[in-house]
């Protein structure tokens, strides 16, 4: 080790070297940060600091809420988006898991009569404090992080339902052209549209990668048959584990 090198690099260093000593199997849960930060007679910040650069490097794997934990090899897959997966259901990150032989579950979070912010309320159509059910999701693959989403829903649409909350009831996980097929609001159309962007402190910790890391952002509304917004998200992809393709069909030639 160098003279004079930065704590966290000092520490860096040692748990590179235990880790490729096989210290920890890969997909291990580490020691907490206190626990670590005590070992090496360091604070916690130097602890985290150490264990976000292991983090950068692929070594390391940080799990919101969960810890820290010895990262295993993922490939980044190809999730399609297209108008196919909405016709057999679910969502095209539950079609991608599915297809490569993996689990997709989700955690969901639902907050009833939250107030449309003004960019939401604009993607509505409705005006801005009008009332909308708030969903944040986080979707796992196999256990890890793979997604990040948050949806608002009209209570105008959907209060007094038996699907008012998603994530409850007896449509729960069947997705949104489902659930409102149900109440009779026939979704017939959608528009995405995705950006580049860089993780957030908050979306990193809920991923599992480094604040500032490439990321997808979408932005989905769903439509009925009346043109009427029915539910729009705000949809977070992580780069370095899924590559976004969209896929279109070619219209037949019209007859005569």
């Amino acid at each position: 080790m160098g003279q004079g090198e930065p704590p966290h690099q000092v520490v860096a260093n040692d748990l590179r070297r235990r880790l490729a000593e096989g210290e920890w199997e890969a997909g291990a849960k580490l020691p907490s940060r206190a626990q670590m930060a005590q070992h090496y007679g360091v604070g916690p910040n130097v602890m985290q600091k150490a264990q976000e650069r292991l983090i950068v490097e692929g070594l390391l794997e940080g799990r919101a809420g969960s810890g820290t934990y010895v990262a295993q090899a993922r490939e980044r897959r190809r999730m399609v988006r297209s108008r196919h997966r909405e016709r057999r259901g679910g969502s095209p990150l539950r079609a991608g898991v599915r297809e490569s032989g993996g689990t997709c579950t989700w955690d969901a979070s639902s907050e009833a009569r939250t107030p449309a912010p003004g960019d939401i309320a604009r993607r509505l159509g409705i005006a801005p404090g009008d009332l909308t059910v708030r969903t944040a999701y986080k979707f796992l693959d196999d256990g890890r992080p793979a997604q990040l989403s948050v949806s608002w829903e009209p209570m105008a649409v959907t209060g007094g339902t038996p699907i008012l909350l998603p994530e409850m009831g007896p449509l729960r996980g069947m997705g949104v052209v489902e659930r409102m097929r149900s109440i009779g609001v026939d979704v017939v159309r959608w528009t995405e549209v995705p950006q580049p962007g860089r993780a957030t402190q908050e979306q990193a910790a809920l991923l599992g990668i480094k604040a500032g890391d490439l990321v997808l952002s979408i932005e989905r509304t769903y439509y009925d048959s009346d043109g009427r917004a029915v539910e729009t998200a705000d949809i977070v992809v992580p780069d370095r584990y899924w590559e976004v393709a969209y896929e279109f069909t070619v219209d037949p030639p019209e007859s005569g």
